[in-house]
């Protein structure tokens, strides 16, 4: 898989556990009915599933963000490639203008 599949792949992660963890917010209240004693067992219950979501979305976004990374270098490195091109056909231009009117003097100066 190329590097813009598993940048989209890790971002559907992230979106994925983002809406998981919004779930888990909306989930966790008192019962008033039940003893303190399990409000506090499920009130641990839930922090421990909470963090569990948010290690995996910090997991996540390091990858995504190791990608994009790797990503930028290579953007770089092309851009890089780009401008050495770029001098490079610019010099072989001015050689080949350079050339054109030397020859074009030495054309005029043999018809004299």
């Amino acid at each position: 898989m190329g590097t813009g599949g598993i940048i989209y792949e890790l971002r559907k992660q992230i979106q994925k556990k983002t809406s998981e963890l919004k779930n888990l917010d909306n989930s966790s209240s008192d019962i008033p009915e039940l003893i303190k004693s399990a409000n506090l067992l499920r009130s641990n219950e839930y922090l421990e599933e909470v963090n569990l979501k948010r290690s995996e979305l910090i997991s996540t976004y390091k990858n995504y963000s190791k990608e994009l990374e790797q990503m930028l270098v290579t953007v770089f490195d092309i851009q890089q490639d780009l401008k050495e091109i770029l001098k490079t056909q610019t010099s072989l231009i001015s050689e080949q203008k350079k050339s054109k009117k030397r020859s074009k003097t030495k054309k005029k100066s043999s018809k004299k």
